[in-house]
């Protein structure tokens, strides 16, 4: 009950995410609060740097283009798709990530795909095309291409960062990885948030301020230890399930925060990203438990 409990919690925390950084980027523009996000973000993994599994000065290079890739570049672009879209059509293209995750691992590790997952990566792009195209939803009136191409680049540096990382995630744990990549993001787009910071006119807000700590604290440092936990006590195909409620949770979050009113073909849209999910992802994560 323990572990099914934290593992609700995750996906309510992760499935926020896209509605949060919605909410920072109406005062903050959006290379400033990612930038805010993970100067929150590394001191609270330092533990991760000095601790147990020390990383190899060798290593440091790929963990340095890893953390430019799925921080810098994965998280950026994150950050401008929202700012182009609604925080439903943002959050319905971010849970692609899994699926663009089981297409890098079976090119860069080898892994198989099977006829269900094919099938299921199939649905879900054409659940992507259905939420762009259902020009009567009223959340895709606020979402321009530009918009969706950054949510849509977003979810494929993200989806390689994780695959990326799992070599040397075997040889030094999840966390190491994590914490190394994200400094060396956070120092790569310090010089761009400055230059916007320097550029663009805004406020600091509470609401801004506010987005940031979530993000940082919450997402990226809570998210990241709860899930390493949830790994070691249940089944990865248990703990992989979050990945089906986190759409579910920031759309009707969005819904209620923004007042997104979602179409007939954004619903079908989302009903088949979400079956896409789940044959691409349960499949996979069965056979690894």
């Amino acid at each position: 009950m323990r572990s099914m409990a934290a593992l609700l919690l995750l996906a309510v925390v992760w499935g926020l995410s896209i509605p949060a950084t919605k909410l920072g980027l109406q005062t903050l523009p959006p290379l400033t609060l990612t930038a805010l996000r993970f100067a929150l973000a590394v001191p609270l993994l330092l533990p991760f740097m000095v601790g147990r599994g020390q990383m190899a000065w060798r290593e440091l290079p790929s963990v340095a283009a890893l953390g430019l890739l799925g921080v810098s570049f994965g998280q950026v672009a994150q950050a401008l798709g929202v700012a182009g879209t609604s925080a439903s059509v943002g959050t319905i293209i971010s849970a692609t990530i899994p699926i663009f995750v089981v297409i890098f691992a079976a090119i860069r590790l080898k892994q198989p795909v099977s006829g269900i997952q094919q099938v299921g990566l199939l649905a879900a792009f054409v659940g992507i095309a259905l939420v762009a195209l259902d020009g009567q939803t009223s959340a895709l009136l606020q979402a321009s291409p530009s918009g969706v191409a950054w949510m849509l680049l977003s979810a494929i540096a993200i989806g390689f960062y994780y695959v990326w990382s799992v070599e040397l995630a075997a040889k030094y744990g999840t966390g190491p990885v994590a914490a190394w990549s994200t400094l060396f993001g956070f120092l790569a787009m310090l010089p761009w948030a400055g230059w916007e910071m320097w550029q663009v006119p805004f406020q600091v807000s509470a609401e801004g301020i506010a987005a940031a700590v979530y993000l940082g604290a919450v997402v990226t440092v809570a998210g990241l230890l709860l899930w390493l936990n949830l790994l070691r006590t249940v089944p990865a195909s248990t703990a992989a399930s979050v990945q089906y409620l986190q759409p579910v949770i920031g759309i009707t979050a969005s819904a209620m925060i923004f007042g997104d009113r979602l179409g007939v073909l954004f619903a079908a849209g989302t009903i088949l990203v979400l079956c896409g999910l789940a044959l691409t992802v349960r499949v996979r994560g069965d056979r690894h438990t």
